[in-house]
This record gives structure tokens, C-alpha cells and sequence, in this order.
């Protein structure tokens, strides 16, 4: 049986963010990810990791990271330090205005401790979208 593991295709799709030691509970940090899109990542309570773009889709600000985290009816939220939205960390989806959401991206953690963020949020580990590409900035397609 052989395995056919591609190194670079897995590279290219999840950002090594920093060890998971270096996150403090209840606290946000900003990553900016290959294509400039910047994520805003988070390790709760339950030492689970969680990310969410980093840009307020209402204050059109990056400012996610220094939200409040915290939970509505169980449920893991950050509230946005602009204008005190809340936004569920498991869909992204704003609990305070309808129709409004944020995107959120797949986490994991490797062998090592590093936390990994994926580069979109149509990935997730073990999952690539049917059509999904990355390629490098200035590269042609």
C-alpha cells in the first residue's frame, strides 16, 4: 500500500500560525495569511482553537482579534470592539444582525504544537473544493 502525500499541495493550503503555548486563553491574535486575507485566531476556554476573518464586515475594520470572546447560550462568540456585535465563532454567522456573517477558517494543531490556520475558508483538513487553486502571487494561472 502506498500513500500518496502531497507535502507542497498541503503547504500551500494551511499557514502555520504560531505554537499553541503562545495563545493565552480567551485571548485573539491576527494572522495574515499567503494572499493578504488576515484571520483573526483564538483559543477558548476548552483549549479548542477557533478563526474568523479578522475585518468587522460591519465597522469594515481588522479588529476581530481584539474582540471579547465569550458565549451566547453555550456557544462560543467574539464580540466586535467596534460596535459590540456578537459573532458565533462555529458559523460565523452575527447574532445581532440578520443576514450578516464573517467568514470562518479550519484550524488544527500539529505533532509539534504549531497551529495551523487554513489559507481559505473552503478548506478544511482532509477537504479541498472540486476547482479549488492557489496560486502564487504573480504566477499565472
Amino acid at each position: 500500500m502506498s500513500l500518496n502525500f502531497d507535502l507542497h499541495r498541503w503547504t500551500r493550503d494551511w499557514t502555520a500560525a504560531c505554537p499553541l503555548s503562545r495563545l493565552e486563553p480567551l485571548r485573539g491574535v491576527a494572522v495574515l495569511l499567503p494572499d493578504n486575507a488576515q484571520v483573526a485566531l483564538f483559543r477558548l476556554a476548552d483549549d479548542s482553537i477557533r478563526a474568523i476573518g479578522n475585518i468587522d464586515p460591519i465597522g469594515r475594520a481588522a479588529v476581530m482579534s481584539r474582540g471579547i470572546v465569550g458565549d451566547r447560550g453555550g456557544f462560543p462568540t467574539v464580540q466586535s470592539p467596534l460596535k459590540k456585535q456578537a459573532f458565533s465563532l462555529i458559523d460565523g454567522r452575527c447574532l445581532d444582525a440578520d443576514g450578516i456573517s464573517i467568514p470562518v477558517y479550519a484550524t488544527r494543531i500539529g505533532l509539534d504544537g504549531t497551529v495551523f490556520v487554513a489559507n481559505s475558508p473552503d478548506i478544511s483538513f482532509g477537504y479541498r473544493p472540486d476547482g479549488y487553486r492557489r496560486t502564487a502571487v504573480g504566477s499565472a494561472s
